[in-house]
């Protein structure tokens, strides 16, 4: 071998062996020992026990309690409308009139003929007892006397045809002042004076005010715990877009006949008092129902539940640090904690909020237990950040 290769082979050595020592010394305890990497932290917060009771959201629409398209009885010409666009209306009040002189002629001609066949009774009557007495003594035959009773029947059969033509007329002529037929709140006037109408034309609208309702669709679980729960008229309280809360309260009256097959829901519907008419129907309202009886429940953060697959999960982090993956029925959400169903999770048991995504099965954590405000949701500590922020002279 040349020398000057052997050489380099020489000046390779003697600085391999002047850096084994520090590259000894860049190793850590747990490479050397080859141990398990340290316990990931995690925060978790102790499951709580309370008594419940299941409420749950909806969103809804206002619709009035009744609601009439005012439409005329009879056709003819308007000739004054009686109200203010959107004014508030007792029942019976006069709204329009129509121009009643061919119904007053229409009576007229009614009246008369009743009168004609009331004279034609009084004749057929007069001359049946006439012949009849006449019959006894054989001055005239027993076929005469059947016509002239059957003439007399028809004439009392006339007399009633007339008196009914006379109550139509009447009728009508009374229909050509269209009023109100329910108490509520008046649309625009949909016609003016001077146009004809039928019966098909929209006058105007009225919705009554002194009641509200509140439709919505409730899933199969809301109808199956509103059953089970025997309540004949849950409690429903509402809030408007511009309301804090729900601060109304009513009643549930109707729950439809049937489950729609498409979506699985069924349509509920809530009444509430409107005798200040401060609700107008067609607002959107946000609502909420209590769907069962208080029952004794364990509730944890529902950032506590997580995902995996098709299953809810929770992880209760036991002795030794060591998690433990928990499959969970949630319930109904309160105030952010979440109930669950099943004694899954006993009430006590630490349950990871934060750094899920850090936990591998079977590997130890370090628990971090948060302090919890009154109805058990874990208080975050500020971030370092923030708390160095606030330190006096910073």
């Amino acid at each position: 071998m040349p020398a000057h290769r052997l050489g380099r082979l020489g000046a390779l050595a003697a600085l391999f062996a002047l850096a084994l020592p520090f590259l000894a010394a860049c190793g850590g305890p747990a490479d050397a020992q080859g141990g398990p990497p340290p316990a990931m932290p995690v925060s978790v917060a102790p499951a709580v026990q309370r008594s419940v009771t299941d409420v749950e959201t909806f969103s809804g629409r206002l619709e009035a309690a009744e609601f009439v398209e005012l439409r005329p009885r009879v056709g003819g010409t308007i000739e004054k409308v009686h109200f203010t666009d959107g004014a508030s209306v007792a029942a019976g009040a006069l709204l329009f009139s129509i121009d009643a002189r061919p119904f007053e002629a229409e009576v007229a001609r009614a009246e008369s003929a009743l009168v004609a066949a009331q004279s034609r009774a009084e004749l057929a009557k007069t001359e049946l007892a006439r012949a009849q007495k006449l019959l006894d003594s054989r001055a005239v035959s027993r076929q005469e006397v059947d016509q002239l009773s059957a003439g007399a029947r028809t004439s009392d059969a006339d007399i009633k045809a007339a008196e009914a033509a006379l109550r139509v007329a009447k009728l009508n002529l009374a229909y050509t002042a269209v009023r109100a037929p329910i108490a509520g709140r008046l649309s625009r006037a949909n016609v003016t004076a001077g146009n004809l109408v039928n019966e098909q034309v929209v006058l105007t609208t009225i919705a009554a005010t002194h009641r509200v309702y509140a439709s919505f669709d409730g899933s199969e679980q809301t109808f199956l715990r509103v059953k089970a729960s025997g309540s004949q008229k849950p409690v429903v309280r509402m809030g408007l877009s511009n309301e804090d809360g729900y601060p109304h309260q009513g009643t549930l009256d109707f729950i439809d006949n049937r489950l729609n097959p498409q979506t699985g829901a069924i349509r509920l519907r809530a009444s509430f008092d409107n005798r200040d008419g401060r609700f107008v129907p067609g607002l959107a309202a946000r609502l909420t129902m209590t769907t069962s009886a208080p029952y004794e429940a364990t509730l944890v953060p529902d950032r506590a539940i997580g995902t995996d697959q098709n299953r809810k999960v929770v992880v209760v982090v036991g002795e030794g640090g060591v998690p433990q993956f928990r499959v969970v029925q949630p319930g109904a959400l309160q105030d952010g904690m979440r109930v669950v169903l099943g004694g899954s999770v006993k009430p006590g048991e630490n349950v990871v909020v934060e750094g899920l995504q850090r936990i591998m099965p079977g590997v130890p954590v370090q628990p971090q237990v948060l302090k919890v405000d009154d109805k058990g949701m874990p208080i975050f500590p500020p971030p370092a950040s923030a708390a160095a922020a606030q330190q006096p002279g910073q």
